[in-house]
């Protein structure tokens, strides 16, 4: 997501942008949701993704990291990954029809039994996620699920877009803590109440760590890591995977990652988000700049 503007008004080119926004997905609300999808996902592979400039940033990004993938794999990755980003809001964007989608979605992986037990045991726990496949496929399905998962989100640049946009992801589940004082405040005091916090880490933090992600250096926040080293909270990967259809998902819960230093554990989710993105390539979100220098 975007960082905040010092002023709130919106701009003649939000103004655009949201009512091209608006207009795609307001006629794809009137397919039904296996159309709306797939066809609000082409949508964007095809039309919106040149025209932003999105699929030069994905050949970019993928030669900074990956420069021995082969140009034809490149070219595809950069129509696979705006299909998956249009999938994604128009997913998010579905409300109820959404959250009956994904919440009888069976919980797999090494960090099941470590979730279930802190919830029997009111322990906090932070939930790590990356912008791959769906990154609200597992709190939207765990909140239907009578688990108490709040989220941390940025505010849009767009001001237009972002009211809309808290709008779609508060009608998965609730609550939401914006970034800011008042927000992290309401934030700590439900994960000290034995709340699951689910946060994005995997986009560029000017002021955070020198870490690695692909080999290369990529600055990221250490805030999940001190959270729970600060509340002794429980700190797991967990990940919605697309499947093949391009519709379903697969949960995935990941062992927790160990107590150790924040670089340290920050590291170890860099690390295990790029073991999940190197084997489905084209569902994380290669259009953000992650490998920005410094601030």
């Amino acid at each position: 997501m975007a960082q905040s503007r010092k002023s709130n008004r919106p701009t003649l080119l939000d103004r655009v942008a949201d009512i091209v926004f608006r207009a795609v997905l307001g006629l794809g609300h009137a397919l039904p949701y296996r159309w709306r999808v797939p066809l609000t996902g082409a949508f964007v592979a095809h039309i919106a993704a040149p025209l932003a400039g999105y699929r030069r940033r994905v050949r970019d990004n993928l030669a900074k990291v990956m420069p021995d993938l082969p140009a034809a794999e490149a070219a595809a990755l950069s129509r696979a990954v705006p299909d998956n980003l249009g999938r994604t809001m128009a997913e998010i964007y579905s409300g109820a029809e959404f959250v009956d989608r994904v919440r009888e979605i069976p919980l797999e992986g090494d960090g099941v039994a470590a979730l279930l037990e802190a919830r029997e045991a009111k322990r906090p726990v932070v939930l790590v996620t990356g912008h791959f496949g769906n990154y609200d496929v597992a709190r939207a399905a765990l909140i239907a699920r009578g688990f108490r998962v709040g989220g941390l989100y940025k505010p849009m640049r767009n001001p237009l877009f972002n009211a809309h946009y808290i709008e779609a992801i508060s009608a998965l589940g609730t609550p939401l803590f914006p970034r800011g004082k008042q927000g992290l405040v309401d934030m700590v005091r439900f994960l000290k109440s034995g709340g699951m916090l689910g946060l994005v880490v995997d986009q560029h933090v000017g002021h955070g760590a020198p870490l690695t992600f692909f080999g290369e250096t990529a600055y990221t926040s250490t805030s999940a890591a001190e959270l729970a080293l600060k509340y002794d909270a429980l700190l797991l990967p967990i990940y919605g995977i697309r499947q093949k259809n391009g519709l379903d998902f697969r949960i995935l819960v990941e062992a927790p990652i160990a107590p150790d230093t924040p670089e340290a554990m920050t590291q170890a989710l860099n690390d295990n988000l790029e073991q999940l993105v190197r084997r489905h390539m084209g569902q994380w979100f290669w259009v953000h700049r992650r490998w920005k220098n410094g601030i």
